[in-house]
């Protein structure tokens, strides 16, 4: 069976389809990148908001499209068809197969009676399938579903309560990883600082997983994205700032920053347990890179509120930043709340606080400037021969580059020592120094 493969939304959805891609490659499917010239075609769905949905149905029509070239079955999965199963299937018959979370060990059975895979009794390997571009940076996703009841947030609504994976799953999949090629491994969940929660009293913790990590693996380079403030533990922060192999970076989402808004959005933070945790951070981690999180036009946040948010970035000083605007999602909490903030002023604001956040993020980098760095390579950025890479402090995909002068040697996945040479909003320039 030739299999093609479309993944959208976030990394934590990339983890999903690479497993599940795993498993039909064990059952002796192939992975090709020719949709037209596949057999099945796995759509993994986001359900995220608007203009994610419509992404996911778009995908949907045109893999379904595609039947009429040769294309033997369309399966779609993921976060949307959890949510609006019934009603895709209803609207989109042209796809062959929904399967929500709770029903992906359908997928094998339900291709096998349609004669689609060759060896239905085949014994899952358990070896992600890459899919990816950069084979040297993957994505560690240590837990599913949350327990925070943010709003805003129909998270919950598709990936359910928190559940962690079990720690000799991920030290062995990690172990995988790195053999396929892992520099940099990233790990993700809806909130990292949960995992163990629910694995027993006296059960691993985070700071249990990454050292076993460290331990049991030799990836260069472990990263991690998403952590609520309260789950920044002192055991978490000392092993951070020991351990040079966890690059010093985190990133912890804040929304908003007063506690009327924080309340509104049933957010667990309030502004002044956000400052001590920032404080905290920065004295035992001087070079620590923070990234966050802001959501601006949520109900109810007034002008006041809006310009506290803006002064409380100037303080903070956050590296580096996302910010939404917020839109009503089905089924969440703020459904219960009129959408009273209109959407030229969401716009508006957005636009503002990115802006103020440009100012800060420039600022912050230039303090790298003249620094010995590591560089992991991750391609050719253009003719002249540049190498695009990055610093310990910028994030695959979402944190700007650098662009490595002198290094023309080096292939993706390779570690440069270079001199930073000049900053800009967001990149950094740097010189290979061998």
């Amino acid at each position: 069976m030739k299999l093609g493969v479309i993944s959208l939304g976030c990394d934590k959805a990339t983890v999903d389809s690479e497993r599940l891609v795993g498993e039909l490659v064990g059952h002796g499917a192939v992975v090709t990148p020719d949709l037209p010239a596949a057999d099945v075609i796995l759509v993994n769905t986001c359900g995220f908001i608007d203009a994610a949905k419509q992404e996911s149905i778009d995908a949907m029509l045109a893999a379904a499209k595609l039947k009429e070239d040769g294309v033997k079955a369309v399966v779609a999965v993921g976060c949307l068809v959890q949510r609006y199963k019934q009603e895709l299937s209803q609207e989109i018959p042209e796809v062959d197969l929904f399967l929500g979370f709770s029903e992906l060990h359908h997928l094998v059975p339900e291709l096998a009676r349609r004669g689609l895979i060759e060896d239905p009794l085949a014994t899952h390997p358990g070896v992600r399938q890459f899919l990816g571009e950069q084979s040297h940076v993957r994505y560690l996703k240590i837990s599913e579903g949350c327990d925070h009841t943010c709003a805003f947030c129909a998270i919950p609504l598709m990936r359910g309560k928190h559940r962690s994976e079990p720690l000799t799953r991920l030290v062995r999949e990690a172990q995988q990883l790195e053999a396929q090629g892992a520099k940099e491994i990233n790990l993700v969940a809806q909130d990292l600082g949960h995992w163990g929660r629910d694995l027993g009293l006296g059960g691993p913790k985070l700071p249990d997983l990454l050292e076993t990590l460290l331990r049991e693996t030799s990836v260069p380079w472990y990263r991690l994205l998403y952590v609520y403030s309260a789950g920044i533990s002192q055991r978490l922060v000392d092993l951070m700032a020991r351990e040079t192999r966890i690059v010093p970076y985190i990133d912890m989402p804040i929304q908003h920053a007063t506690d009327r808004m924080l309340e509104r959005m049933r957010r667990p933070e309030r502004v002044r347990t956000l400052r001590e945790k920032l404080a905290w951070l920065r004295t035992a981690i001087p070079d620590l890179a923070i990234r966050t999180t802001c959501l601006v036009g949520f109900h109810g946040e007034a002008e006041d509120d809006f310009r506290a948010l803006l002064a409380f970035l100037e303080e903070a000083q956050f590296d580096r930043m996302g910010a939404f605007a917020y839109s009503p999602q089905e089924g969440t909490r703020a459904m219960q709340y009129e959408d009273d903030v209109p959407d030229i002023v969401k716009k508006e604001r957005l636009e503002e606080v990115l802006e103020v956040q440009r100012s800060i993020s420039a600022e912050r980098l230039e303090r790298f400037v003249g620094r010995e760095v590591d560089v992991l390579v991750d391609g050719l950025e253009d003719e002249g021969g540049i190498k695009a890479g990055r610093v310990q402090w910028q994030a695959d995909d979402v944190d700007g580059v650098t662009y490595l002068e002198r290094g023309g040697w080096a292939q993706p996945g390779d570690f440069v020592r270079a001199r930073i040479t000049a900053s800009e909003d967001y990149d950094f320039q740097a010189a290979a120094l061998t």
